[in-house]
């Protein structure tokens, strides 16, 4: 057990210290499953959504302009480059998150409210990121987990701010803390 956070410990100063050197630490970590991946949905424009927003008609949300689109695809790349050709893939219901996942063509994609935004509920939050973190809690990882998500979501759960396309590598198994490893930027 000591070893054990000993090891955690090291790993987590060292991708700290060095992130680029700590790149491929990371991509172990969740091609051996000590390490889950959440995901802020690739560059869609503009802040919240508009009024007429409904979850279930793209039409009236912000999507992701061809830029996110094409970081999506690279993002996909970035997963396959680092031996990752498939994973569970989660995402939130709004369309910029489920187009992200699509683009990035690691696997089918399954719906989780428990991922969708809260920014213009933020009563929702605490709930939310609850239910996060039981689904964290409970997961086995059998293969890599990818979580497709909104910033308000990422920020609640780790107090990080993450950029578009930003992929925030968090220690498995959670307890009632959620540690980052670390973090790769994917916006050129």
């Amino acid at each position: 057990m000591k070893r054990t956070m000993w090891v955690t410990a090291i790993l987590i100063v060292t991708l700290n210290a060095v992130p680029a050197a700590a790149e491929p630490l990371l991509w172990q970590a969740l091609r051996d499953g000590r390490a889950a991946v959440l995901i802020r949905h690739a560059l869609a424009p503009g802040t919240g959504d508009p009024a007429a927003f409904d979850v279930g008609d793209c039409a009236t949300q912000r999507n992701l302009s061809e830029e996110g689109r094409a970081q999506a695809r690279r993002i996909g790349d970035m997963f396959r480059a680092n031996g990752i050709d498939t994973a569970t893939i989660l995402t939130s219901q709004w369309c910029r998150c489920r187009d992200t996942a699509t683009e990035m063509a690691l696997g089918p994609v399954q719906d989780a409210s428990f991922l969708n935004s809260f920014f213009a509920n933020r009563g929702d939050g605490p709930d939310q990121t609850a239910a996060l973190r039981a689904y964290l809690i409970a997961t086995a990882l059998n293969a890599p987990v990818v979580m497709i998500t909104h910033q308000v979501n990422i920020t609640a759960l780790t107090g990080h701010f993450p950029r578009s396309g930003e992929i925030v590598f968090i220690a498995m198994p959670v307890d009632e803390n959620v540690r980052i490893l670390g973090t790769i930027q994917t916006l050129q």
